[in-house]
């Protein structure tokens, strides 16, 4: 029998072996107080051993977490790698969080220390966290790690070690710390280069927030793959555009919410080479689609994933660059088990809704202290993701909606998002959210907030949309009333997903 050490494999390992193998490859780069600044593989490796050394003199240990509050930057990645190098597990704060909500996460993890930039720290004094060490990013940070001497790698660390916890945006209710492991983090790695063919030689633009899977995934797995990062603070479109006219990108990350700004920007600018672009198609009207993709160049990407789970279990769809999408239909990830249940677990047919539920090695390993979350999430041996898919004939699948969000309507059910993508397919709508209002007679019914393109309501026409919806939708699932808001009025969370609960306390 084979010992089992020899297939161990982490994230520390792969990261060190592809520092040794380019050294003087670019790996990190953006900009600091002191300007812009690019690093090397051989020169990051440098900073995140002593990184490591100035960790673990401070006392940090295997399995210990370590908070960060902080917009994105380069010290952040180091962190995570420096982490790795030890077995610690950074735990990303959300900083668009209310100081309750904030103060939940933190005592949630019990971090031993806490990293906090100069911008958040004002808001980090505001709260009665007990964290016993607390560290500032910037000039004394940066000296405090090059006066370390490099650590060694910690022989006991485990691909199961968690490497980082990311906070459920959710809809309702306090956020969850999501664990994500070592294992789960290669795994995901794995996934842009089997799924996406992302390769060395494809970059990535860090824009949206590090404490959000999208960017610590997509992070970590270009440097594993030997790509080039660039960190910025948030959606600056200028740099954003300049980089896309000289580096060649993997992914261009582009969330619902921004793609109109994204739009405006790169018209009539010249992009080098996009491999895909997008996300979360469900949530974006179709001509944006279809505009977006035509700019650079490159298939959106229809991905259906999560925190839990990673990009899969159904992103394994792209739509054609410059055509408006026929469907919507999503396809399975590869690397990964789908199975959709009813309520008593039983798979259900074809044709009929049901839970998905997951088993890969790209799942993270549970709710951080949340024994009761994790015995209802993962019963059977598979995670059930709390969303509502259908299944044809031809193995695609459809997105119904969230399993917990449903409009049940004179006993008929109504899926909000249904008659979202409806509305979003009319020329006029930037944005749509259904939520459910009391009824008397009803007990329930569908009500849209509606955003257009243009200056609010002016000249939209309530009937046409009505119209619109009244073609391809049943009469019961017609929303009873639709408001005109502003785009900016629709509430979302971290990841761009409408938040139902809170347009619920404007009815």
């Amino acid at each position: 029998m084979s010992s089992p050490l020899s297939s161990r494999l982490t994230l520390d390992a792969l990261w060190r072996k592809r520092a040794t193998m380019q050294p003087q490859a670019p790996a990190l780069s953006g900009m600091t107080p002191d300007g812009p600044l690019s690093l090397s593989y051989g020169e990051l490796a440098e900073r995140v051993a002593r990184l490591a050394g100035a960790l673990r003199s401070a006392g940090v240990q295997r399995g210990d977490r370590v908070a960060v509050w902080s917009e994105n930057q380069l010290a952040y990645i180091e962190l995570e790698l420096a982490a790795a190098h030890l077995g610690a597990i950074v735990a990303c704060l959300n900083w668009r969080l209310s100081d309750a909500e904030q103060l939940h996460c933190i005592a949630l993890v019990e971090p031993v220390m806490m990293v906090v930039s100069p911008r958040y720290r004002a808001a980090l004094e505001r709260l009665d966290h007990g964290v016993p060490q607390v560290r500032e990013l910037g000039a004394a940070w940066d000296a405090w790690r090059d006066a370390a001497r490099p650590a060694e790698p910690e022989t006991r660390v485990e691909p199961e070690d968690g490497l980082v916890i990311l906070y459920t945006s959710g809809t309702t209710g306090l956020p969850k710390g999501a664990l994500i492991s070592q294992r789960a983090m290669v795994a995901r790695a794995m996934v842009f280069a089997t799924d996406y063919g992302i390769r060395g030689s494809d970059g990535y633009i860090c824009w949206s927030p590090l404490f959000h899977m999208a960017a610590t995934d997509h992070a970590l797995a270009t440097l594993l793959l030997g790509g080039h990062v660039m960190v910025c603070d948030g959606l600056v479109l200028d740099r954003i555009v300049d980089w896309l006219a000289h580096e060649e990108i993997g992914w261009l990350m582009a969330m619902p919410g921004m793609i109109e700004a994204l739009i405006d920007a790169l018209r009539g600018q010249r992009i080098r080479s996009v491999r895909m672009v997008g996300a979360m198609a469900d949530l974006v009207a179709p001509a944006q689609i279809a505009e977006l993709t035509a700019l650079v160049g490159a298939p959106y990407l229809n991905s259906f994933g999560s925190t839990e789970t990673g990009l899969p279990p159904a992103s394994g769809a792209l739509l054609a660059a410059g055509e408006l999408p026929r469907s919507l239909s999503k396809r399975e990830s590869g690397g990964c088990l789908v199975r959709l249940v009813d309520d008593q677990d039983q798979e259900v047919p074809l044709g009929t809704p049901g839970e998905m539920t997951v088993r890969g090695p790209t799942l993270f390993s549970g709710y951080w202290a949340n024994p009761q979350a994790n015995a209802t999430d993962f019963r059977g041996g598979w995670f059930h993701m709390g969303d509502l898919f259908v299944r044809h004939a031809n193995g695609s699948l459809d997105f119904v909606d969230r399993l917990k969000y449903l409009i049940k309507s004179g006993g008929e059910n109504i899926y909000p998002a249904e008659v979202e993508r409806v509305l979003l397919t009319h020329p006029r709508v930037r944005d749509a959210a259904v939520v459910r209002k009391p009824d008397a007679r009803w007990g329930e019914v569908p009500v849209a907030f509606v955003a257009c393109h243009g200056e609010g309501a002016a000249g939209v026409d309530l009937d046409d949309l009505m119209a619109h919806c009244r073609a391809q939708l049943p009469s019961y699932k017609l929303p009873k009333e639709i408001r005109i808001v502003a785009f900016e009025a629709i509430p979302r969370s971290s990841t761009g997903k409408i938040q139902r609960h809170v347009l619920e306390q404007n009815l």
